[in-house]
């Protein structure tokens, strides 16, 4: 079995060394400019599309990470000849999802229980107690209803949030009020405290999250991005945030990253901004799922793969 590993920006040695003990039987290579050899499958990500090229006994392509979007993009820009009709596979969790999880418990009850205001006490020596708060009084919004958003979803449930769900297809989802399709989203964000971003990174959710989300909203809400910079209009984000209808915003993902120090997202005083953390790639257990899905292929079993058309 041959496998070309085309992964930019992660730690080669890592994963190489840990795919070497997963698959003793495999002939692994790293993705040159001019291989064009063939290979049973490519393990991809942010790497060069010229990786991508059809070659001899290509039976998938893994996107090795929960994002599809730049494989997409090269895909469907063409920069070089690609691959057709060969299923791309994705990671569906590898300890994703308990990392999303985390951050998006830590937010809610950052902001639930009025911990940024202590936070901006302490800063300024104030000894103030605020009034009490009940978690049952702060409404989240979850956007996104697959393996990252749902776990989230169910977990601020679990700890007595109000919380409900938004997808493109009806959900239903135990202890979470669903909503789904376009028609329903300003019904979804009426009243929320809080919205989390999980979508997929689609034509159809891009700028989604704009004026007329944040207008719904409750005032002086919270925004917690955690899916891609492309779904927020960050004008309409800077003039909520300027008019107080928003509170405040923690943004882990960014339309170009990283983020430019001349970015006024870096400077304004109620932006939280982390780079791209909320959920990495962890090597044993993406290690793991490959291995998995490569079984399963070689024994002929059909995988779950990526929708060209709908971008996930």
């Amino acid at each position: 079995m041959d496998i070309l590993f085309a992964m930019n920006g992660v730690n080669t040695r890592d994963w190489l060394e840990a795919l070497h003990i997963a698959l003793p039987q495999a002939r692994i290579r790293t993705w040159e400019p001019d291989d064009v050899a063939a290979a049973d499958y490519v393990l991809f990500w942010k790497a060069d599309a010229r990786a991508l090229a059809p070659r001899d006994g290509l039976k998938a392509i893994f996107n090795m990470g929960a994002g599809v979007d730049a494989l997409l993009r090269a895909v469907e820009e063409r920069e070089c000849e690609v691959a057709a009709n060969v299923p791309i596979v994705r990671l569906e969790d590898a300890g994703m999802a308990q990392q999303m999880v985390e951050y998006a418990a830590y937010c809610a009850l950052r902001f639930g229980r009025r911990f940024d205001e202590y936070e901006s006490h302490s800063r300024q020596r104030v000894w103030q107690p605020l009034d009490a708060c009940r978690v049952g009084d702060f409404p989240i919004g979850v956007l996104g209803a697959g393996k990252l958003g749902l776990p989230v979803a169910q977990t601020l449930a679990s700890l007595g949030f109000p919380v409900r769900i938004y997808s493109r297809s009806a959900k239903v989802v135990e202890g979470v009020t669903a909503y789904a399709g376009a028609a329903c989203l300003e019904a979804f964000a009426s009243g929320a405290r809080m919205l989390v971003n999980l979508l997929p990174n689609t034509p159809e959710t891009e700028n989604i999250l704009d004026r007329r989300l944040f207008n719904a909203m409750a005032d002086k809400g919270y925004v917690v991005n955690l899916a891609r910079g492309s779904h927020i209009v960050d004008d309409d984000l800077i003039a909520a945030l300027e008019s107080g209808k928003l509170a405040r915003v923690v943004l882990d993902v960014f339309r170009d990253e990283p983020l430019a120090q001349s970015h006024p997202f870096w400077l304004h005083d109620r932006i939280d901004v982390t780079p791209h953390i909320s959920a990495r790639t962890l090597i044993p257990e993406s290690v793991a799922q490959v291995v998995d899905k490569i079984r399963r292929s070689e024994q002929g079993e059909k995988l779950v793969c990526v929708d060209l058309q709908r971008g996930y």
